[in-house]
């Protein structure tokens, strides 16, 4: 039985418009992780892969593609390449955070070791450079290369910037551009290349997937927070847990008198956690209104990107991608 489109949201609408490109990219993807002398890679692979998720960022390559009136099919192969770097560093990332659980389900390093994770992810990068040197684009090749080498670069940016209580937002936006924003941005990009649009519509889409991504981990930081509520609920304060500085505690620690900063630097730079800490985090948040101006930033990080998206021809497709950036704010509204 057919989704109903009108009820849908978003990113359900979406994967239903590009439901026949997210089967090939899906067998694709099946198809490329295998390995003939290594079953573990397979087995690593499919656990992450199988796991689910929205796989939002080879829809936002396909979307692109499409959005751009592209009608060949090496865009498949664009799209099955944003997923595994994306699964790559998500196996990567869950061994550097020590993550016991992603998506609900035991991790790849609790399940197997981090060795496997490591190299398994490393495997993964070497077949999504395969895969995006196949349609013998350069300028494609350019881009996916070099987000790979951002996101990497935004990894190590927020080990050195984690827990040092001098991070500005503009070093937390460097982090994020490179962490999240870079894969979606790249992942965009690609999709008008490939299908040849105009220098004008490819910038379009990059700031477009530059803005979402953003917005994107800029909700998710908050949400940890309980959003902007400041609500306690199931894993809330895990950031504060692992004295990640996010946006929130950035401009809580900016507006911060000597006693707070003490409590700051009790918390987050030397890691010294007590019984109530998470709950005095909360109300310093409060008093400086910094979850709520959290929201107002990404807000605006939506609308930037709802405000490029509309460079491109008018369509249903382009109206999706539109109300997406909205959506990923709704979680916070």
């Amino acid at each position: 039985m057919g989704l109903d489109t009108a009820a849908a949201k978003p990113h359900e609408k979406l994967a239903q418009m590009l439901a026949g490109d997210m089967d090939a990219v899906g067998a694709l993807i099946r198809q490329r992780m295998a390995s003939e002398h290594a079953p573990r890679i397979p087995e690593v692979t499919a656990h992450l892969v199988e796991a689910g998720g929205k796989r939002l960022r080879p829809m936002l390559t396909l979307a692109a593609a499409r959005l751009c009136g592209y009608e060949g099919t090496d865009h498949v192969k664009l799209a099955a390449t944003v997923e595994f770097i994306h699964t790559a560093t998500l196996l990567h990332d869950d061994v550097v955070d020590e993550s016991a659980q992603r998506r609900g389900r035991p991790t790849a390093n609790l399940l197997w070791d981090n060795k496997s994770s490591v190299l398994v992810g490393d495997y993964l990068f070497a077949r999504s450079f395969r895969l995006m040197v196949e349609p013998g684009n350069l300028r494609v090749l350019e881009i996916l290369s070099d987000a790979s080498a951002v996101i990497a670069e935004g990894e190590v940016l927020q080990l050195t910037a984690a827990s040092n209580l001098a991070t500005t937002e503009e070093v937390y936006l460097n982090v994020i551009r490179g962490k999240t924003a870079a894969l979606f941005s790249a992942a965009c990009e690609v999709g008008g290349v490939i299908a040849g649009a105009s220098e004008t519509e490819v910038r379009a889409l990059f700031d477009y997937g530059d803005a979402l991504g953003i917005c994107f981990q800029i909700v998710d930081d908050l949400l940890d927070y309980g959003g902007a509520t400041a609500s306690i609920g199931k894993n809330t304060g895990d950031d504060f847990r692992e004295r990640k500085l996010t946006l929130p505690v950035i401009r809580a620690i900016a507006a911060a008198d000597a006693e707070e900063r003490d409590f700051w630097k009790r918390t987050i730079e030397r890691g010294r956690q007590e019984e109530g800490d998470l709950e005095h985090a909360l109300a310093l948040m409060a008093k400086h209104r910094t979850l709520e101006t959290t929201r107002e930033t990404a807000i605006d990080w939506a609308a930037t990107a709802k405000d490029a998206i509309l460079a491109l021809p008018a369509s249903e497709l382009r109206d999706v991608l539109h109300d997406l950036a909205d959506y990923v704010v709704e979680r916070v509204v």
